[in-house]
């Protein structure tokens, strides 16, 4: 089988790492990919969001299956572009996600189908904001509607944060376009977890379970990222709970997609807060988590490549997959700065001796090749994983593999899995 896997971050290298073990694959290609990702397949520089010219090159190849790892080219509409070349696409049309390209969507399709989430408002005018927060009061949740890497979610603890936060968002357009509009909602107290399903049109399939550590500091403390680490599977959600949560948050969901005209196919991502009177939904994402991927896709022990196409081409009864009983954890290595300006072009070394570590594997993200030598080139630049008969076990792996690369403008949680 002929493939092109669009993307370049950690998620994708992890994604990489699974394909390019499967016997059915003939040929990977990956645009734009990254550095560690050129040993397992031909990088191509195409830009992900490129997606005219990812489907032209996709034609040009003969490639049997389109692989999106990022969401923003399915929010631009690659699987539709792929559907009139007549190429599989294994992710959602344009119009299905609407899911993750817009929150305010999103809370319209929960409350249609009866998915408890959280009491929430839109609102593009900024001084209408305003006084809905000065009425609510704090702690509130501040989200711009659209796309913003992750990055576009404010817990706001006091009425002053939340003020800043709207006008930011709304006035001084920190998020540019995503930022247009904002979804004000009540904050749910509990624990997060990462659900994640194969999904064609009205059914679903389980793939498992992760949580991810989303602020930058120890603690959770601190900005929002696009997450600093993960473990799966999630404590206090067992298999049964994650069957659970998909009747309620998932299910439901795709019933009334199908209902709307825009059937869901391809990875849904549900992330859910874990509240004292049951499980409630954040929101949705139309793709694998990062790093949550690097975490669950560790322990994957079937072939998903022909689960992939299986899903593509809407023959759901052949999606299910198989993960070793092992806990994982990931750590993500950022650089100085983020989430706001990363410090760039630092040497990194040490990747082979981390991946010496039994049950380690390091996937890149933010990382370049500059006068033959690895550096620094984003946000989140490095995912360090590891596997271990308990979390205890893989908590330990990780951070040694942690420990053995040396990067001076590297910053982690040392908490993660805690």
């Amino acid at each position: 089988m002929r493939v092109l896997l669009v993307g370049s971050g950690g998620r994708e290298h992890a994604l990489a790492a699974c394909l390019s073990r499967s016997p059915e694959l003939e040929t990977l290609f990956i645009a734009p990919g990254n550095p560690g990702m050129a040993p397992l397949g031909t990088l191509v520089p195409i830009d992900a969001g490129d997606v005219t010219a990812l489907v032209a090159f996709a034609k040009e190849q003969g490639i049997d299956l389109v692989v999106p790892g990022p969401e923003a080219p399915l929010v631009a509409g690659l699987a539709d572009l792929c559907a009139g070349a007549g190429i599989a696409c294994a992710g959602p049309s344009q119009a299905a996600s609407a899911l993750e390209g817009s929150k305010s969507f999103t809370k319209d399709v929960a409350d249609a189908a009866c998915i408890p989430t959280a009491r929430w408002e839109r609102f593009e005018n900024a001084d209408e904001a305003l006084a809905f927060v000065r009425r609510r009061g704090a702690p509130i949740v501040i989200k711009a509607d659209g796309l913003a890497a992750g990055k576009g979610v404010i817990v706001a603890q006091t009425l002053e944060e939340a003020e800043r936060a709207i006008v930011d968002i709304l006035t001084d357009r920190s998020f540019g376009e995503a930022g247009a509009s904002i979804v004000i909602e009540e904050c749910l107290v509990g624990q997060e977890v990462s659900l994640f399903a194969f999904c064609s049109d009205g059914e679903a399939v389980l793939i498992g379970a992760a949580r991810d550590h989303k602020r930058i500091g120890e603690g959770d403390t601190g900005p929002n990222t696009g997450g600093m680490g993960a473990i799966s599977p999630p404590p206090a959600f067992d298999r049964a709970a994650q069957e659970k949560a998909l009747d309620l948050m998932v299910r439901p969901m795709l019933a009334e997609m199908v209902r709307r005209g825009t059937p869901f196919r391809g990875i849904i991502f549900a992330g859910l807060m874990l509240t004292e009177t049951g499980p409630k939904l954040i929101e949705y994402n139309v793709r694998f988590g990062d790093p949550e991927a690097q975490a669950l896709l560790i322990r994957l022990q079937s072939d998903l490549l022909p689960v992939l196409k299986a899903l593509a081409e809407g023959r759901l009864e052949d999606a299910a997959i198989r993960f070793s009983d092992d806990a994982s954890v990931s750590v993500v290595l950022a650089a100085r700065g983020y989430p706001g300006t990363p410090s760039r072009g630092g040497v990194i070394k040490g990747l082979d001796r981390a991946e010496a570590i039994p049950g380690v594997s390091v996937f890149h993200a933010g990382t370049a090749v500059e006068n033959d030598r690895l550096v620094a080139a984003g946000g989140r630049v490095l995912t360090v994983c590891a596997t271990g008969a308990d979390p205890e076990e893989a908590r330990r792996r990780a951070y040694e593999g942690v420990s053995a690369i040396e990067w001076a403008d590297g910053v982690y949680r040392r908490d993660i899995g805690l």
